[in-house]
């Protein structure tokens, strides 16, 4: 998992990513592909 500090890039890389926020972090997460996991704060 990555940390960035900007998920833009990261949520347009695949049409399959979504953004969830998950105790107070934000993340953006994969179904299909599991190596487009990120992590912001």
């Amino acid at each position: 998992m990555r940390v960035r500090n900007s998920l833009k890039s990261a949520k347009t890389r695949d049409k399959n990513c979504r953004v969830v926020r998950r105790g107070g972090r934000v993340y953006v997460i994969n179904k299909k592909n599991p190596r487009m996991k990120v992590r912001q704060g």
